[in-house]
């Protein structure tokens, strides 16, 4: 054999060895970079269901703050309203006719004259004229005097012989027991 043929033979065995070497390399390089495909696509499946989760966990928190935020306007206005209701009432109370307000104070004194046979009466202003009248037309209510008119719309307050023991049977008193007593009936009626 010649040189010349050994030579080739040489030059073929390497050609043959680094296209084996390359094709191994490819091989090589191609599962490398198929393990790197795999391994971010699951990083970024992963990155995306963290991103949901996130998201819903923020829209969930906002609807939540929104929910919260609408349920207290509306009680807001419920309140604002109740309170208009109360207001409404308390005045229409104090509109009423004189023959009812006489007839409440002489009710009023006879039950008040249960607990404080004799002391002082207190009532607004307007009412003065009428707890003298009642008083000098009822003898029973004779140990009664009447004080100086005081800030309330309506109704007594009595005060025993000596200040030691005081009833507050003013409208607004009566009112507000109502008021607590039956709010809830009245929520319900208003706002079903």
């Amino acid at each position: 054999m010649g040189l010349e043929a050994v030579v080739e033979e040489i030059r073929a065995k390497g050609r043959s060895e680094a296209e084996k070497i390359r094709s191994e390399s490819q091989a090589e390089s191609n599962q490398i970079v198929a393990a790197a495909t795999k391994r971010s696509e699951a990083i970024k499946l992963a990155a995306d269901e963290d991103v949901k989760k996130q998201a819903a966990h923020l829209i969930s928190q906002d609807v939540s703050a929104a929910n919260l935020l609408v349920k207290r306007e509306f009680l807001n206005t419920q309140k604002a309203l109740l309170d208009q209701v109360y207001e409404a009432t308390r005045k229409d109370i104090v509109a009423l006719p004189e023959s009812f307000h006489r007839e409440a104070i002489k009710k009023l004194l006879t039950k008040a004259k249960k607990e404080i046979p004799s002391g002082k009466i207190y009532c607004n202003a307007r009412d003065v004229a009428t707890v003298k009248a009642v008083i000098s037309e009822h003898a029973e209510f004779s140990k009664f005097t009447v004080g100086e008119p005081v800030g309330i719309d309506g109704g007594i307050l009595i005060e025993s012989e000596g200040g030691a023991l005081q009833i507050d049977y003013s409208y607004r008193t009566f009112l507000a027991k109502v008021w607590e007593s039956g709010l809830k009936d009245a929520s319900d009626i208003l706002f079903g």
